[in-house]
């Protein structure tokens, strides 16, 4: 009986590895071990940076809500603490937007943002 080999079969997830690994440096993209290895390490990177990418996106939206508002007089706590105190529910992705595409209407945000604190102040 002849040995039974799985010649097509590993050639073709040999080549599949090799394409997912392509533009990886050296080895890790040409020998199917380090290829293996390096696949399996980015995969890892991968799923863990999908959920480290959701804090780093609200970093982000944080800091420019901060600077548009800190340009008109009013820090990034105060503003949101006015809205809140408005009742207004925007979320920070918006915020982050209007501050940079839309001036005007963030300026009117930001005067709401800025009469509540005062009520707040005086109350």
């Amino acid at each position: 009986m002849p040995r039974a080999r799985s010649g097509k079969i590993s050639h073709r997830r040999h080549k599949k590895v090799l394409g997912l690994t392509k533009g990886h440096l050296g080895a890790r993209h040409a020998l199917y071990r380090t290829a293996h290895e390096s696949m399996l390490h980015a995969l890892d990177y991968a799923y863990c940076h999908r959920r480290e990418r959701k804090g780093d996106f609200r970093r982000l939206w944080i800091a420019r809500i901060n600077a548009a508002a800190r340009s008109r007089g009013l820090s990034y706590n105060q503003l949101m603490a006015g809205l809140r105190e408005s009742g207004t529910s925007i979320n920070r992705k918006m915020l982050a937007e209007m501050a940079v595409n839309d001036p005007e209407g963030f300026a009117k945000l930001l005067a709401l943002a800025s009469s509540h604190n005062a009520n707040a102040k005086t109350a």
